[in-house]
């Protein structure tokens, strides 16, 4: 209570009376040139004292004046400050929340003042006008929502434009990890970028990112940003598919990270919609940092040019004895082992493959043996097409 502050006022004051007699001169000699608000005054010294309440002290430096009309540095600012809580909550009514932290701008004029009597009185190691509007704010949005203030890790931003009385609020991204199994082919894994901001987010995207929701990127998105609100997913895939590709068993795991969410918390676990399967939606603290190590249970349907001959068909099993060598374009050289392999002819002409790989395994190149060593055309010395390939798991 006011109250409160008042006794503890004056019990500070009278354990720091000699620190108190100092600066009475040195405010007097302000206040003689200069009207200050009693937030402005106080403030000036408050830190020097060890107070925590700018305008008590401001008011026991500055009783003997008379009201102040205009104060020289903020304008009186402070007067206003219930309008800018009104700002905040308004732009605060549809985020759900516990910790929040505010910001201000404030014109340059006011700074300059500010720093101006800083300076001519060698005032140092004191909080700037923008700083004690800044704590000001909080402290009332504080009071009146109940809200935790926390500087350094808050749920939700408040920028305060005191040039043009405007509200900014932002939250802070949420992260959710999960599998999806895609039990019908025919669906892309990422969704293509809106073409009029590139995935940047524009008014005619409603700032997602993307225009359509039609692959397994467009339909989680969709979902989640009903379920949490916010502006665009930006996903981190587990490996990745063919648009003809299924993913079965457990699904394939990602990560994904909901910008500016309009809520933090909501019931997940498992969603179906008519081709896509979600399990295991969880939030979590962030999407990793550095690649997953993960193998992938791959099933591949395969065609020859020539006649399979089996002896070669029992080279494959060598496959799981040295890595494969990758070539990428960039000229960049990787490994990549294979833990595991079956086969079943299934014509002269055709056989299916299964395969357990390391993750981020080139399928496709694999089998033709386009810059991937030793792949299946080059075993079986003939070539070869990879017709489908579908995933039966995919372990992390």
């Amino acid at each position: 209570s006011k109250n409160g502050i008042r006794i503890i006022l004056q019990t500070t004051l009278s354990s720091n009376m000699s620190d108190y007699q100092k600066i009475i001169p040195v405010a007097n000699q302000i206040l003689k040139k200069y009207e200050l608000c009693d937030n402005c005054l106080g403030r000036l010294f408050s830190k020097q004292l060890h107070l925590s309440s700018n305008k008590l002290l401001g008011k026991k430096l500055g009783k003997n004046t008379n009201s102040v009309q205009k104060c020289y540095v903020c304008k009186n600012l402070f007067d206003n400050l219930n309008h800018f809580l009104k700002l905040m909550l308004d732009a605060s009514s549809n985020y759900s929340f516990s910790s929040f932290s505010v910001g201000a701008m404030i014109k340059p004029s006011i700074i300059d003042r500010d720093d101006y009597i800083r300076s001519k009185y060698k005032l140092k190691g004191i909080d700037s006008v923008k700083t004690d509007i800044s704590k000001e704010l909080r402290k009332l949005f504080s009071r009146k929502t109940k809200k935790t203030i926390d500087l350094l890790d808050p749920d939700v931003t408040f920028t305060i434009n005191l040039k043009d009385e405007s509200c900014q609020i932002r939250s802070k991204s949420i992260f959710l990890s999960g599998r999806y199994i895609k039990p019908l082919r025919g669906i892309s894994q990422k969704q293509k970028s809106c073409e009029n901001c590139f995935g940047k987010g524009c008014r005619t995207c409603h700032f997602h990112g993307i225009s359509e929701f039609d692959s397994i990127e467009g339909i989680i998105s969709q979902f989640l940003f009903k379920k949490f609100g916010g502006s665009t997913a930006k996903f981190t895939w587990i490996g990745g598919e063919d648009k003809s590709s299924l993913v079965l068993g457990t699904g394939r795991p990602f990560f994904v990270k909901i910008k500016n969410p309009l809520k933090r918390n909501s019931k997940l676990t498992f969603v179906t919609f008519d081709f896509l399967k979600i399990t295991n939606l969880k939030i979590v603290p962030e999407s990793p940092k550095n690649p997953l190590k993960f193998k992938s249970s791959i099933e591949l349907k395969i065609s020859t040019e020539g006649k399979i001959d089996s002896k070669n068909l029992k080279k494959l099993k060598d496959l799981r004895k040295h890595p494969l060598v990758v070539y990428e374009k960039s000229g960049k050289r990787s490994e990549k082992k294979i833990f595991s392999v079956k086969y079943k002819k299934n014509s002269s002409n055709a056989f299916t493959l299964f395969i357990i790989a390391e993750g981020g395994f080139p399928v496709k190149r694999f089998v033709n043996s386009d810059d991937v060593s030793p792949g299946i055309s080059q075993i079986l010395n003939t070539s070869c097409i990879c017709q489908q390939f579908d995933f039966l798991d995919i372990q992390v």
